[in-house]
Formats: C-alpha cells, sequence, structure tokens
C-alpha cells in the first residue's frame, strides 16, 4: 500500500535526511514512528502525502508513485494528513465550514457533503460543534476538527505528523482514542511520535535514526530494547520500565509495554498472594 524503495533526501543538495529507507506499510495497518530530533520522522511522513518527493528511489501509496505529478491530486485525496499544530491546518472561521473545505473542493455534492461533514464529526466525538468557532475551541478539540477535515475526504490513509505534541495529556488520549478507533475500523494509520506509550499501543514502530531504519517490528520487540533506545535518545514506555525493575527485585512478571498487561499480571500475583 505504501513502499519507500531505496529512498534518500536532502534538503540542501547536501546532507541526506532519509538515507537507503526500505519500508513497506499494509493497507489497515496502525504504524508508529519513532526517532530524535532530526532522524527523518516528519520527513518521511510528508513522502507519504507528496509534499516532498525523494532525490533518489521511489515512493508508491496506493500503487502511484508520488514522483509523478499526474497522481499527486489522487495520493493527497487519499492520505490525508494531521500536522502538530492544528491552527496551521484550520481554514474557516466555523467547524462544519472547516470540515466541509476538503470535500467540497474534491467536488463532492451539497447533500453529501452535509452528510460526511456530520460523520466525520460524530468520528472523532464532537456532534453538535457544527456551528462552534474554530478559535474558541481547545487544543485537542481542534485537533480532531483537523481529523475530520481529513475524515470527510474519505481517505483510506490518516497521516499524523506529531498531531499530539502541542496537547496535554488529556488531549493526547482522546486523540489516540479516534486513532484507534480509526484503525479497528479498517484505516490504515501513520503516528509519527516521540511518545512511547502511544507507540506501544500499534501494531507496528519503525525507529528512525540519521535517516536510515534503525527497528522494526512489533512494540514488545522494539520497545522493550531499552539500551538501544537510550543510545538514540529514546525512553521505554513506562510500563517496560516497571516491569523490567520488578522482575531486577524478584517479583515474577513478564516484559511488557502495556499498562493494561502489567495491571493484569500484578492482579494475578497479589490473587495468589
Amino acid at each position: 500500500m505504501i513502499e519507500f524503495s531505496n529512498v534518500a533526501f536532502s534538503y540542501d543538495g547536501d546532507a541526506f535526511v532519509l538515507d537507503g529507507i526500505n519500508l513497506r506499510i499494509e493497507r489497515g495497518q496502525f504504524v508508529c514512528v519513532l526517532g530524535g530530533n532530526g532522524s527523518g520522522k516528519s520527513t518521511l511522513a510528508k513522502h507519504i502525502n507528496a509534499l516532498l518527493v525523494p532525490d533518489e528511489g521511489t515512493v508508491s501509496v496506493l500503487g502511484r508513485s508520488t514522483a509523478d505529478e499526474s497522481a499527486t491530486y489522487f495520493i493527497r485525496s487519499n492520505a490525508g494528513m494531521v500536522f502538530q499544530n492544528p491552527d496551521d491546518q484550520l481554514v474557516a472561521s466555523l467547524v462544519e465550514n472547516d470540515v466541509a473545505f476538503g470535500p467540497e473542493n474534491l467536488g463532492v455534492p451539497a447533500d453529501e457533503l452535509r452528510e460526511r461533514v456530520a460523520d466525520a464529526l460524530a468520528d472523532v466525538g464532537l456532534q453538535g460543534f457544527d456551528t462552534r468557532e474554530t478559535n474558541a475551541l481547545s487544543g485537542g478539540q481542534k485537533q480532531r476538527v483537523a481529523i475530520a477535515g481529513v475524515l470527510a475526504m474519505e481517505p483510506d490513509i490518516l497521516i499524523l505528523d506529531e498531531a499530539t505534541a502541542m496537547l496535554d495529556p488529556r488531549g493526547r488520549a482522546g486523540l489516540m482514542r479516534v486513532a484507534r478507533t480509526l484503525h479497528e475500523r479498517g484505516m490504515t494509520v501513520v503516528m509519527i511520535t516521540h511518545f512511547m506509550e502511544e507507540a506501544a499501543q500499534a501494531d507496528r514502530v519503525v525507529v528512525l535514526d540519521g535517516g536510515h531504519v534503525r527497528l522494526d517490528g512489533p512494540p514488545s520487540e522494539v520497545l522493550t530494547q531499552a539500551a538501544l533506545l537510550e543510545h538514540l535518545n529514546l525512553n521505554v514506555p513506562f510500563a517496560c520500565r516497571l516491569s523490567c525493575l520488578l522482575r531486577e527485585r524478584g517479583v515474577d512478571v513478564n516484559v511488557t509495554v502495556s499498562e493494561n498487561e502489567l495491571k493484569e499480571e500484578l492482579c494475578r500475583l497479589l490473587s495468589k498472594a
């Protein structure tokens, strides 16, 4: 569905921000991309949406090359992107007009447009917000409006480029619930993040380092490599840190990246005590 083949990219024609990237994301996956500052995370995301095209190699999305200018409209209509700061993405003063902006520009008829706006707002938990002013919303609400605007275009792929970075813990949790719900319905989700607890909820984690793919696999394999992640200026999820500490102190628990799994393990042990 999304394929990077020997991709290299440089902003200045000198230093490569992406260097030899080979990566394939299948339809319906929930992939989190991690990495330190300057690792190439956001640059990779912008290649999926054809905002950037590679200097070397190829990126294909839904079978179309991002370097083919005739495919740009198709790719951007099917790979919706949400950025870090929602204020950079909101274009209208009223919520319903902002959500309608994308599909309206795709030529969606008025009756269908109203239905899409209502459905998209329901998907992100903002029913009844149609006539609210966007500048009066909280940061988390603005980010959900931005997602609704993408969903109203009915894309196959949702790209979240550090979309939770400016939110408080409650806003981040709400946005993750939306992302998981959309993924459960079959949408492909690519999330760029530096929050390890978010990455722990994905199907797959890709770690970038200096423009290269350093780790790639399920969270249970990638996020438990504490020494390597620390070397890359990344932490491990809280559940992993705690379960490792408990094991060091002789508590018989499995190392896990899931807080729910750790709770279940501890409850099991307490029930035997």
